[in-house]
């Protein structure tokens, strides 16, 4: 405290003398507390900007929120280009949002904006975005979300994703009405059904799209069920590769019964295929007890030989989550862990001989070198990539 009012807080003088210099030096302090953050111009430092992730939704929901929610709109899908804030602080593998109040962009994923297109404004749009483009950052990756998945839940996920993964292309978020509890669980399976055709006829107009690179498609738990459903359709159809343009096909914790899966994937390049699988995934053994004890894909345990022969049998490539999971369900592994989501990454990012004289940007942000981006060790297939040196 400045000498001078050490003097003027003597008892002996007035109360009101030694109330102002109280004043005069808490003053004091805070200017000197403020100068110090602020920099050699005397003006503090600005805020970090939330980071932007553009999305085009496709969706099959009646609506956005409440009961429309969850019910399946007529006549095929609605569209829209949506940007999602990314908070600047954000923590790989969470996604950020309010337990109770308002949002705040700088600490919350928030939808920033949404213009709403038709059909052919959705794939007009998509076109431009990938024009120009070069190496991966013309790949598409679509994000088909599983069961008791809110609009807003799929949305954010997909934002986290995409932000954590550093992925330079063009993200879509396939929306369905996923049901919002586990006794609709039989429900969410019908209204998947429902919206395989929609889903089937995304895929095969992306793919079609005249500048696009490779076209990947990523799906949790019962959405892998409707995903591979939609591949399988447009294999049937003529087109098991995609005329060229399939990319990466990752099914995480997906609720597919085996049987089931070997029959879709009878009609696809199981090359392709890639099953995240996590024998401690509480929800799928849920959803077998629901299936009648059929054992659920997702679910395989690769420490028993039997389950880990039929993975083999099947020719995909497997990737053990069990010791990444966390939580009390263990369901959303892929993306809360953030080793599971730079696997992902590195497997739909990774180079291609035609690619070979072209630099990959990924987003708007540069690769950080310091962060190893192994995948987690392949149970079949090639190799994983060796660390960045």
């Amino acid at each position: 405290m400045p000498r001078i009012c050490r003097r003027h807080l003597s008892p002996e003088r007035p109360h009101f003398v030694r109330l102002f210099c109280c004043m005069v030096a808490g003053g004091a302090m805070i200017l000197v507390a403020g100068c110090a953050s602020m920099g050699l111009s005397g003006v503090s430092e600005p805020a970090a900007e939330p980071h932007s992730v553009a999305m085009f939704v496709a969706s099959t929901r009646k609506g956005e929120h409440g009961a429309s929610n969850e019910t399946a709109v007529e006549g095929g899908a609605r569209f829209s280009l949506q940007q999602i804030g990314v908070p600047p602080d954000h923590t790989p593998g969470k996604v950020e949002r309010p337990s109770f109040g308002s949002e705040d962009p700088q600490k919350h994923f928030v939808a920033v904006s949404r213009r709403v297109l038709d059909e052919n404004e959705f794939f007009s749009e998509l076109a431009s975005h990938i024009s120009g483009r070069i190496g991966s950052n013309r790949d598409v990756l679509i994000y088909v979300h599983g069961f008791n998945t809110s609009y807003d839940e799929a949305r954010f996920r997909l934002a986290q994703i995409a932000a954590d993964g550093r992925f330079g292309g063009v993200v879509i978020l396939y929306t369905w009405p996923a049901a919002g509890s586990l006794l609709d669980y039989g429900a969410a399976k019908e209204n998947a059904t429902t919206s395989r055709d929609a889903l089937t006829k995304l895929i095969h107009r992306v793919a079609e799209l005249p500048d696009v690179g490779r076209v990947h498609v990523l799906a949790h738990s019962m959405g892998a069920w409707l995903a591979m459903e939609a591949l399988r359709e447009n294999a049937i159809s003529g087109s098991p590769d995609l005329n060229g343009k399939l990319g990466d096909v990752m099914l995480a914790a997906p609720d597919i019964d085996l049987n089931v899966f070997r029959q879709q994937l009878a009609r696809l390049d199981a090359s392709h295929v890639s099953v995240l699988v996590a024998s401690n995934d509480r929800a799928l053994s849920i959803a077998r007890t629901l299936a009648g004890d059929r054992p659920r894909l997702g679910g395989l345990d690769l420490n028993n030989p039997t389950d880990r022969a039929a993975l083999d049998e099947l020719g995909v490539k497997a990737y053990d989550l069990s010791a990444e999971a966390t939580g009390l369900i263990k369901h959303g592994t892929f993306a809360d862990a953030p080793q599971a989501v730079r696997t992902i990454a590195s497997q739909i990012t990774s180079s291609r001989p035609q690619d070979a004289n072209t630099q990959a940007v990924l987003g708007d942000r540069p690769v950080d070198s310091k962060i190893v981006t192994t995948p987690l060790a392949p149970l079949t297939g090639a190799p994983a990539a060796a660390p960045p040196q």
